[in-house]
Formats: structure tokens, sequence, C-alpha cells
């Protein structure tokens, strides 16, 4: 992933306001980006380079959106909902246990959409079912705008007031982070549920 990130960066001639658009784009679709190997060393960037912080934070911001629009026509309504409703026997998904879903997620479907921004790995996915059960689109890019923003936000803030050193040792662990975050977020949901329960 990180020679990906240097080959589009090197095709960009370097992280900018268009690179940073490109990435975050990405990052809300089904390409395994990581966030915060590009809007911490925006956030950095700004501080050390001249980028202008709104200008970079809109672009991580728009991009997101972008992406996630992406997802949610192309995979969630174009391909995922006629794919499941042909082949999801076989996955032993059938009508009625689609309609359950559907029920289920809309039911939350802004909340699971705003939290799911803050989310490693949910933030590529969580597009996908809101165009399949067919989540109100402008709610649906409202509440993507809103949880990307601040979530772009939080990372370059981390980048502009804790420099390159924060930058560096980010880049090199992002997986690891994401990991511990996973794992954490998991075990959050599992008590949570005991409680509800």
């Amino acid at each position: 992933m990180h020679a990906l990130l240097e080959q589009i960066l090197a095709f960009f001639g370097g992280l900018s306001y268009t690179s940073v658009f490109f990435l975050m784009a990405l990052e809300s679709s089904i390409f395994p980006v990581p966030s915060e190997a590009v809007m911490i060393p925006a956030g950095y960037l700004a501080r050390t380079n001249g980028l202008d912080f709104p200008l970079l934070l809109a672009a991580g911001i728009l991009g997101s959106m972008f992406g996630a629009t992406v997802n949610y026509y192309i995979l969630g309504q174009w391909i995922g909902k006629p794919f499941l409703e042909k082949y999801g026997k076989y996955l032993l998904i059938n009508h009625k246990k689609y309609l359950q879903a559907e029920s289920l997620f809309l039911k939350n479907d802004r909340l699971y959409t705003f939290l799911g921004r803050f989310i490693p790995v949910v933030r590529h996915l969580i597009s996908i079912p809101a165009g399949m059960f067919r989540m109100h689109f402008p709610i649906f890019l409202l509440l993507t705008g809103l949880g990307a923003g601040l979530w772009c936000l939080a990372l370059m803030l981390s980048g502009y007031f804790f420099g390159e050193q924060f930058v560096t040792i980010v880049s090199t662990y992002t997986k690891e982070v994401s990991i511990v975050v996973v794992i954490g977020i998991v075990v959050w949901f599992w008590s949570f549920l005991r409680k509800k329960k």
C-alpha cells in the first residue's frame, strides 16, 4: 500500500490539493488507502510548506464524498442489490433475510453512516449498504461530509501541531494502529450489546 501511495504522489508531484482529493476518494471507496497516511502529512505540510489548511481540508472532505458516492451508486445500487437478489441464496441470504437486513439498517441508517466515517475498514464499506438499501441520498451525502470533515480535521490538526516525528510514526505504523482501533471498537460494541441485552 505504501508503494501505491508513493506512485500516486509521484504522479501528482507530491502531496497537493489534487492528490489529497484523489487519495481520499480512493480511501472512501473499496481501495484500502489509509486516511492517516494522507491527512496527517497534509496537516504538517500546511504548517511547513505554505499549503492552505482550509483548502487541504476541503480537498479531503470532497474526495471522501466523491469516493463514497461512487460506492453508494456503483457498488450499492447497481451491483450490490442485483447481485444479492440473484446470487444471495448461494450465500445463505434469502429474500426474507435481505428484507430483515434492510429494515435493520434503515432504522439507524443515519447513525451508522455518520459513525462509520470514524471506524477503520468500515469507512470503506458503509456506503455500500446505504446505496443497496436506498438510504435517502442527500442525507447520506450530508452525514458522509460531516463525518469525513471531522475525521480529516482531527488528522490534519495532529499533523499540524505534532509535526514530522508524529507523521513518520503514523505512516510507519498505520496498519498496526488500525488493527488496534478495530479491536477496541469490537470489544466496546460487544460490551455495549451485552449491557443492552
